[in-house]
């Protein structure tokens, strides 16, 4: 069986509400648990950027990075990820230069290409109705390290802008995918790569194989250097595990059925009759989705890193209560010996 200690694992939050709390709670849960992580040896901290879901409260990316860099001392702490086309390149720059600048050598700033949220809201945050198209996508990325770097060609007429603080403290720049476009891109650039295998398991390999085959070494990187997300729930027992898993299985069915709210109680999930449609959607799901007991998790978490070779793994955990969610993570460090990976290995800082 392949170890898994020797890749570095990191933790992807998003900042979840469960039913019968509230968002300040959640808020203060996902700093608690940025403390906990770093403790037991998690390289990176990530939040995620959604909008207009009554469950998830990482909406400003951001403002949650900045109180969890504050709260820790270590751990690296960025976005999975800010979605590019819902702000202006400059304001990237400037706010997470200013994080950069507070907190050097520990700010991840990965990017996506999806709105992250519903088209309407999507309206509402660009005041724009066209949608990006792919070629827009490229071009918002330019302007944002040309921002960070000074490096706008000769006539451009962003050229005598400049980004404060964003110029000369540039974070580690990540692209996030789920397919092959920002795979393609990521390694024609030359920059890691993050794939959410989560949520759009059929195309991880394919996107993977794209970033690897497209890889050109850059200033910052001199090999791929691929991410890998999964979402995993581990308790004591497999049957533990499964009762737990009830909640985010009942949430991601009500998000895919156009009824997002709070994360259910695990009760609540025992009991829901699942419709013909909502079984469809379930089956969308169950490929990025580890859940059992200690050595279940270690057995398909080395089944993962053998069929990705990913150079890391990055778990998102899940649960209504936020102490087995706290308790999950704990078992993770344990059976892949996360306090033993390597903390300074080639590629991304």
């Amino acid at each position: 069986m392949t170890s898994l200690g020797h890749v570095p694992f990191s933790v992807l939050d998003l900042a979840n509400v469960p039913d019968g709390s509230d968002v300040g709670t959640a808020l203060k849960n996902s700093i608690d648990l940025a403390r906990h992580v770093e403790a037991l040896g998690y390289r990176r901290f990530w939040v995620a950027e959604h909008h207009n879901m009554p469950g998830i409260a990482s909406s400003a990316p951001g403002v949650l990075i900045a109180h969890v860099a504050d709260a820790t001392s270590s751990i690296r702490v960025g976005s999975g990820g800010v979605m590019l086309p819902n702000h202006a390149p400059l304001v990237v720059a400037e706010q997470f230069g200013m994080l950069e600048a507070l907190h050097p050598g520990r700010i991840d700033l990965g990017i996506g290409r999806a709105p992250g949220t519903d088209p309407v809201t999507a309206h509402a945050l660009r005041r724009d109705t066209d949608p990006l198209s792919a070629e827009d996508f490229p071009q918002q990325l330019g302007e944002l390290l040309a921002f960070f770097s000074g490096r706008f060609p000769e006539g451009h007429p962003y050229r005598r802008i400049t980004a404060v603080p964003g110029l000369g403290n540039e974070p580690a720049i990540w692209l996030l995918g789920s397919s092959d476009f920002s795979a393609q891109l990521a390694g024609w650039l030359g920059v890691p790569f993050s794939f959410a295998h989560h949520f759009s398991a059929r195309n991880t390999m394919p996107a993977l194989g794209a970033y690897r085959s497209n890889f050109h070494p850059s200033e910052t990187l001199a090999r791929p250097h691929a991410m890998v997300a999964v979402a995993v729930i581990c308790a004591e027992t497999d049957e533990r595990a499964e009762w737990l898993a009830g909640s985010s299985t009942l949430s991601f069915v009500r998000l895919r059925t156009g009824t997002p709210g709070r994360l259910p109680t695990p009760e609540e999930a025992a009991t829901h009759v699942y419709s013909p449609t909502e079984q469809l959607v379930l089956q969308t799901r169950s490929a990025g989705l580890i859940v059992g007991g200690p050595a279940k998790v270690r057995e398909e978490l080395s089944r993962l890193l053998v069929e990705t070779d990913a150079d890391e793994l990055m778990i998102t955990t899940t649960v209504h209560s936020h102490e087995e969610r706290l308790r999950s993570y704990e078992l993770v460090a344990d059976i892949a010996q996360v306090r033993d990976a390597p903390r300074t290995a080639v590629g991304p800082r």
